[in-house]
Parts: structure tokens; sequence; C-alpha cells
């Protein structure tokens, strides 16, 4: 069911409307434990914000470590060093710790860069499975403690496959989408304005959870699959 509209023009980012529909949901008494999200909205702040300010968990897929040994999938990346967030320290994986840990901001947001002696990395055996760098030692980019453990967390989770199986439940909106367009064409609005397009919007959510109610009033349920016009003319000329 259909319980929260908001309409904003197209500036407007997924991620930017959470908090406010939140608030909508709120004041209504209606807020989930657990709101599913596709990964456009998923940033480690707003796990904790939504968390902390509305008491609700947000499942979605988060972005992956993006360093290059993440990627190559192949030596030392972020997680293979321990990070003792008290002694404000990092430990890699052959026992070496790091020399430097300082607060900073990187691209507007709060970050904590930690550095590795370079006399200590130097003449490391695994040099080559750690750092690109020729001359300096390995540096690690962390977020706040608070936001950087909720994005471990997050990543750990999504790689298993029971949380995968969970997350499967989120596939039901793509049929409420398509729905929406199929039933009320509301990709094209017909109206000029904001509170015209908004008033449109709520009449057709009005529509599609009346047309849901009677499914399921009388055991009807909605389709599962998704058919293309041309699979449905392909049927047709079969029959």
């Amino acid at each position: 069911m259909i319980t929260s509209i908001a309409t904003t023009d197209a500036t407007v980012t997924d991620a930017e409307m959470t908090e406010p529909v939140h608030h909508m949901l709120a004041a209504r008494d209606l807020l989930p434990a657990e709101h599913f999200l596709d990964s456009g909205y998923a940033s480690a702040e707003l796990i904790v914000g939504m968390k902390k300010n509305f008491g609700v968990t947000l499942v979605t897929p988060v972005l992956m470590n993006s360093s290059p040994q993440a990627r190559a999938g192949a030596g030392f990346d972020r997680t293979a060093f321990t990070i003792d967030w008290d002694k404000r320290q990092a430990t890699c994986p052959r026992g070496d710790t790091s020399t430097w840990w300082s607060p900073t901001t990187l691209r507007d947001t709060k970050a904590i860069v930690i550095k590795f002696d370079k006399e200590t990395c130097r003449p490391c055996p695994v040099r080559d499975q750690c750092t690109r760098s020729k001359t300096g030692g390995r540096t690690l980019s962390l977020q706040p403690r608070e936001v950087q453990e909720v994005l471990d967390h997050a990543r750990l989770q999504q790689g298993d496959e029971q949380w995968r199986a969970k997350y499967g439940t989120r596939a039901g909106i793509e049929g409420t989408i398509h729905q929406a367009v199929a039933v009320t064409g509301m990709r094209r609005a017909r109206y000029l304005g904001l509170q015209k397009t908004h008033l449109e919007h709520v009449f057709s959510a009005v529509a599609l959870n009346l047309i849901r109610l009677d499914a399921w009033w009388n055991g009807h349920p909605l389709d599962r699959t998704r058919v293309s016009h041309l699979a449905r003319l392909d049927l047709s000329l079969a029959a």
C-alpha cells in the first residue's frame, strides 16, 4: 500500500527525500521498523541518521570499498587492518602500527587519515600487495567512527545470502512502480505546477490502493512477473 506521497522537481535527489518522508510517516504514526531502499539512497550517514532520529533500520546496499586492492580482489584492502579507535591507531596485517592519525575533511565530508611510516613500509616483503607508492608508507582513509562501523557492518551483511534473500522483499516496489505507470500513466504529468501534479499523484495513489484492496479482498493475487508489450503480442498471436 502507498502510505506517503511527495512531489518535487527533478533536481531533488532520492536521498534528500528520505528524511522528509520519514517525518511524514512519523506524524501519522506509520513509521516502519525497517525501510527497504535501493542503492541510490544509501550512505552510512543516512543509515546512522535514520536509526538515531526515527528508530528505523534502513535495509539497503551500500557502495563497496573502492580501494585499488578491493577492486582487484587481491592484496590488503582496508578490512585487512585492525582499527583501535580508542588508541587512534591502526595495525597492519603484519602487526606494524600506524604513526599518524589525523581528523580532516575530504570533499566536504569528515574523514580520518591514517598513515604508516615509510621506514616501516619500505622494507616490508608484501609491500606490493599493500600500496602502490614507491617511496611512502600505506595510507588509509576512514569516516568518523560511528559512520565507519555502520558502513563496515552493512558491507559485511550484504555479502550474506540470508541478507540478499531478505532484501528481495524490495522487489515488490518495482511492481508498484510498473503498475503506477501502466494504470495511471504517471511518468508524464497532465498538469503544470507542483501543486496540481501532487494532486494528480495523490489521486493515482488512491486508485492504486483501491485496486490492490479489491484484489486482496477478492483473492486475486497481483502478477509477480512483468510481461513486455512484445511478449503480450506474441501470446495473443499464439492464441
